[in-house]
């Protein structure tokens, strides 16, 4: 089914179910010997949610399967866990600068507010739809697990009035953010709204601030793209979930970030997935990295003046 925009969506269907499918990919990396991400929590939420494909993933049971390319694309475990390491790392950086307001937009199943170790005097806000917060915070306290930082949620649609719900939760304007919006500029938001997104962040923003995403789109328009789609689709099918890739995403054009964040004199710092591989001392991806989803997605860093 296309999307709309006034479509919904929860943990288990649509692109709600990404953000479950991340967090079993975390939980597996979390299994590793070679340990890239941490996530303790990531495997308790997808349990949770209880799409059986994702459960088996986090619980480990599908590392052959991956390794195969048979989730989709090549080494989906590693590639999220690479992204984790990078987005982890981001907000190390951004601590050990000084900054003490984060801000985690569409924060799905990101245990960060509870896994990380954040600076004194830190604020940590996440959004997503009321739904999904309420879904994680609950679940984790029932684990009886807190966050060891001043915590505060959002609950609302990105595409709505979020500054306003933001503002009302206790953003200080006055002071440096970090912003990190992870798996959200790749399809998921029609252009129109990406622009509107980038532009109320660079607007909330204080001198000394910083941001960083993904960007691109995980199911592009052209014919190699859609096959890509297709192909992981019927992956997913003949493991037991149906669901159309291609579907989740806008069509269309979509925003270059790191080029729209520089128009707006921020400096940038751009990545590609093989960057992140080497980072996080993975074995390079090879000519697999060149194809599927993966490929025309970007990540860039960036700084206000």
């Amino acid at each position: 089914m296309a999307r709309a925009d006034d479509d919904s969506w929860d943990l288990a269907n649509s692109v709600g179910a990404t953000a479950t499918m991340v967090a079993a990919a975390r939980a597996a990396a979390s299994r590793r010997h070679h340990i890239i991400v941490n996530d303790p929590f990531a495997e308790p939420l997808v349990r949770a949610v209880g799409v059986e494909l994702f459960v088996r993933l986090a619980a480990g049971e599908l590392d052959d399967v991956d390794a195969a390319g048979n989730l989709g694309f090549p080494r989906m475990i590693d590639t999220f866990a690479a992204r984790a390491k990078y987005f982890d790392d981001f907000f190390a950086e951004a601590g050990s600068m000084g900054v003490q307001q984060f801000v985690i937009l569409a924060s799905g199943l990101d245990c960060r507010p509870y896994r990380l170790p954040w600076p004194g005097r830190s604020r940590v806000f996440e959004i997503d739809q009321p739904e999904v917060i309420e879904f994680k915070t609950s679940t984790l306290r029932a684990l009886g697990v807190t966050a060891d930082v001043e915590h505060r949620t959002v609950g609302i649609d990105l595409r709505d009035e979020w500054p306003a719900a933001l503002l009302a939760a206790g953003f200080d304007v006055e002071q440096p953010t970090a912003w990190l919006a992870e798996g959200l500029l790749i399809g998921f938001l029609p252009q129109e709204a990406e622009v509107r997104l980038l532009d109320d962040i660079i607007g909330l923003s204080d001198s000394g601030s910083w941001l960083a995403a993904d960007y691109g789109q995980v199911a592009g328009r052209s014919v190699a793209d859609q096959q890509a789609a297709q192909r992981m689709t019927d992956s997913w099918r003949e493991l037991g979930l149906d669901m159309d890739i291609a579907g989740l995403t806008y069509p269309g054009e979509h925003t270059d970030v790191a080029a729209h964040l520089w128009a707006n004199r921020w400096n940038t710092i751009t990545s590609d997935l093989a960057e992140l591989f080497s980072a996080a001392g993975l074995a390079p991806l090879g000519d697999a990295g060149r194809s599927g989803p993966a490929k025309s997605i970007g990540f860039v860093r960036a700084s206000s003046g």
